[in-house]
């Protein structure tokens, strides 16, 4: 009978080795995961590098880790473990869903993993991080370049006057080993100062205290009174109350939603910058970080540039900004430029008058006219504002001049004291003056401030207007570098700030416009998704401060002179042979709306699986179609911006174009099937030549000619085919020769399977053959032992007896030998003695003939054993 086969599996294969033998790498290529956690017992910082072998990624990054080992080796543990095999305990306790994984342990910390570019910059950076991730500040100067870093700052102030540490700094640093934990991109700082003077500078004065930089806003100070002292707590309180000025986009290459949600935000504007982690200075980086600390700086008494003008100034850090005395005169309080708590209200009643209207800056004062005392300015209070913008309309009547050369202001007392006030100024703008285009170029002489009725005159400051009006008012403030101070809390079109390494992200940058041709990988774009535009900041302009200030002001404004940038799709090459022609942005108004034929065009997108199955359709129909009267064109959607006038949410569409009558173009009905006959019917219905008037002999012969060409087109079209249909017959016998070859060579392939088979079955019944004889071997081999083992046990009884007998021998004749040297004369004691003695020798020679007999039954047995053997 025949038995069905066993399914073979083949085992896999034995890993070997992923690095090189002469690699810093340890490389644990059979998953030694128990081994790896011996070595790190030994050493201080680890780096675990998880990969699988197959991995592209992992292929890739390999390199990258040897680069870093090599540099760190003398001071990192680095060990690669082959996470993959299944006979691995690496594979059978760890389950990750990617390769390669990259941890890092700092002694009993850990693991720390690290989720940013597989790039050997960015891996020894965050690994030196790791190493160090407090800074140690020394003197005042390191201080301020610690905190004028765009990234935030967290101060920790320790005495080191007691052994080994002082308590809290073991807290103090393992809660920066936790940021690195939490945010692999190490977007906080950490810091420690052990002078009691530079603590002093940043209102720490006792040990262990911690201090939270921030720029724009109130820095801070742990409140140990309120959350406990641990380095959870730190972590948390730092990432909770951090300051993101800029913020950098990092994608990872797989499908993420990094950069939607970032967008969603609000409009962002990207920056590529080439960036290298381990340079000491960064020029560029340093401007770009002046621009945005301008642009988010709402309170102009702190100074736009990263300085420490507010250590020192108060007792404690919860106060950055300036003091106003109490007794200032009127002249220093209305001053706004100093104080910019403004909000830019219109008046709604001059909105009729052509090409003019009033706006208004609504400030608050916080001048207190009776406390003899300083007080602290805060930052802009909503509550605030919203009390001065109530009372300011129901004084609206105070202004009253239509058209008006000076700045018209009133005084307004607050609802919740009755010793601040509130200033509103107004002045009458030009909308054409709102452009920035021709801000630089006007020079407005210093306007004269007018109070009204409510107020005092002041003729040494005027008021500073809103953002679209301020190139306008103010010609003494320096544009290069003032002009965007406090811009983000002035506008409704805040911009987030983003930064991409150019060096790995420039694709993002070419989708968005950026040239490929360039050899400086520098670019800035604007993306707004609520609007569906976006913006590109000239490539021809150096990326600098100015130019960043200059591109931010423009998108800022109310009327904005920036010119939207429609993407193009840089990958199509126009060929002469191409039937159907293919339409990008650059090309739609030149090939639809120039061009002096009919046009029929096809909305389609990648993605669009019934756009593909309309292409044999389109090129027959380009192919039946006179070119000199018809184009026929297409146009990707996804990849290119179209006029909004043409927009369409279906797909796909297909517009028709009629010839000097481009306005009048007609969509193809969506109830009609898309094939041949019904696009043809639907272009001759809707083309120019169609026409009403009677046809005269020209119209005759212009048709006639037109028919012909179409007889000799479709002629040639014909004499195509019919050569294709040969050559089709062709390859149709050439493939059934190739078959019936097939077929034969399966029928020898089946008689040699029977063969084998015949084979297999005869080897397999001498096998069962050999099996049988090797088993009764075996019982008969097992059987011999036995008797042998019996034999063995026998004859040591037997040497035992012997030796027994022996002994008694000997003690017996001892005691003759005594009985004879005493001579007793006892006749019968001597008889009993001779008696004994013949028993005894009788006794002797039985048991000496049953040990001769015992040794030849042994020695028959060996011999017989030998002879079965």
């Amino acid at each position: 009978s025949c038995s069905r086969a066993k399914d073979v599996t083949m085992p896999a294969k034995l890993p070997v080795n992923f690095f090189s033998t002469r690699s810093p790498v340890i490389d644990l290529f059979r998953g030694q995961l128990d081994y790896a956690d011996q070595l790190r017992q030994d050493s201080e910082i680890v780096l675990y590098f998880f990969y699988a072998p197959w991995c592209g990624q992992s292929i890739a990054a390999r390199e990258e880790i040897e680069h870093v080992a090599s540099r760190l080796s003398d001071q990192v543990l680095f060990v690669a473990v082959n996470c993959w095999w299944n006979q691995g305990k690496c594979r059978k306790q760890k389950h990750f869903f990617y390769f390669p994984v990259i941890h890092l342990y700092h002694r009993s910390f850990g693991p720390i993993e690290y989720k940013g570019p597989m790039s050997a910059v960015y891996i020894e950076k965050f690994v030196r991080r790791v190493m160090t991730p407090l800074l140690y500040i020394s003197s005042r100067s390191k201080l301020l370049d610690f905190l004028s870093n765009y990234e935030p700052g967290v101060v920790g102030f320790f005495e080191f006057n007691a052994s080994p540490q002082p308590p809290g700094y073991l807290t103090f640093f393992t809660s920066a080993l936790h940021s690195l934990k939490k945010d692999y991109l190490g977007t906080i700082r950490f810091g420690v100062v052990t002078d009691k003077r530079v603590a002093e500078e940043i209102s720490l004065v006792h040990s262990g205290s911690v201090y939270l930089h921030r720029h724009a806003n109130t820095s801070l100070i742990y409140p140990k009174d309120i959350m406990n002292f641990t380095a959870e707590n730190i972590c948390k309180w730092a990432l909770e109350n951090r300051e993101m000025l800029i913020r950098w986009l990092r994608p990872h290459g797989g499908k993420s939603l990094l950069l939607n949600n970032e967008l969603k935000k609000g409009p962002a504007l990207l920056i590529f910058i080439p960036y290298n982690p381990l340079a000491e200075i960064h020029p560029l980086l340093d401007e770009i970080t002046k621009v945005a600390l301008e642009y988010h700086k709402c309170n102009k008494s702190q100074a736009a540039e990263p300085d420490l003008q507010h250590l020192g100034n108060s007792d404690s850090p919860a106060f950055d900004s300036s003091v106003t005395d109490a007794h200032t005169t009127f002249s220093d309080t209305f001053s706004i430029a100093k104080y910019p708590c403004c909000n830019t209200v219109v008046l709604p009643q001059w909105h009729s008058i052509s090409r003019t209207h009033n706006v208004c800056e609504l400030c608050v004062n916080q001048t207190l006219g009776v406390k003899p005392n300083k007080v602290h300015v805060p930052h802009c209070n909503f509550l605030e504002i919203e009390a001065a913008l109530d009372s300011f309309y129901l004084q609206e009547h105070t202004f009253f001049q239509v058209i008006s050369n000076t700045i018209e202001c009133s005084n307004f007392l607050s609802f919740y004291s009755p010793f601040s006030y509130y200033t509103a100024c107004c002045r009458t703008v030009n909308r054409h003056f709102l452009s920035f285009i021709s801000s630089e170029k006007t020079i407005f002489q210093t306007p004269k401030v007018a109070f009204s009725s409510h107020g005092k005159k002041d003729n040494t400051q005027f008021s500073i207007p809103h953002i679209e009006d301020r190139n306008c008012f103010i010609p003494d403030v320096n544009i290069s570098s003032t002009n965007i101070t406090g811009l983000s809390c002035r506008t409704n079109k805040t911009l987030n700030l983003y930064l991409l390494d150019s060096n790995l992200f420039w694709i993002y940058a070419e989708r968005l416009g950026a040239s490929r041709s360039t050899h400086l990988k520098e670019f800035a774009a604007i993306v707004d998704l609520k609007e569906e535009v976006h913006y590109v900041l000239d490539q021809n302009q150096s990326l600098v401060g100015p130019t960043l200030e200059n591109f931010i002001k423009n998108f800022s404004v109310l009327y904005s002179p920036l010119k939207r940038h429609l993407v193009d799709d840089p990958s199509v090459h126009f060929h002469e042979e191409h039937v159907v022609t293919e339409v990008t942005t650059n090309t739609f108004h030149e090939t639809v709306f120039l061009s002096a034929k009919n046009v029929l065009l096809l909305y389609y997108a990648q993605w669009c699986g019934f756009c593909a199955s309309l292409n044999h359709i389109f090129i027959q129909l380009a192919r039946l179609l006179p070119p000199d009267t018809f184009t026929v064109a297409r146009i990707d959607v996804t990849r290119n911006d179209l006029p909004w006038e043409f927009m369409t949410d279906r797909l796909p569409t297909i517009l028709f174009f009629p010839h000097q009558r481009k306005e009048q173009s007609v969509k193809f009905p969506e109830d009609f099937s898309v094939n041949l006959p019904n696009l043809l019917k639907f272009i001759l219905h809707h083309s120019s030549l169609s026409s009403s008037e009677p046809c005269t002999k020209e119209c005759l012969h212009t048709e006639s000619v037109l028919q012909q060409g179409h007889i000799s087109h479709l002629e040639r079209e014909i004499q195509k085919l019919r050569s294709e249909i040969s050559a089709l017959h062709q390859a149709h016998d050439q493939l059934e020769a190739q078959l019936s070859e097939s077929r034969r060579e399966e029928q020898r392939l089946q008689q040699q399977k029977h063969t084998l088979e015949k084979q297999h079955k005869t080897l397999q019944l001498h096998s069962e053959q050999l099996q049988a004889t090797y088993d009764q071997k075996n019982r008969e081999l097992l059987e011999m032992a036995e008797k042998l083992q019996e034999l063995a046990d026998a004859s040591e009884n037997l040497l035992k007896e012997n030796a027994l007998l022996r002994i008694l021998v000997a003690s017996r004749g001892g005691k003759l030998q005594s009985k004879d040297e005493i001579k007793e004369p006892l006749q019968s004691e001597q008889t009993l003695s001779e008696d004994n003695d013949i028993s005894l020798s009788t006794a002797t020679a039985a048991l000496e003939e049953k040990q001769i007999d015992n040794i030849d039954t042994i020695e028959t047995e060996h011999s017989s054993g030998n002879r079965t053997e």
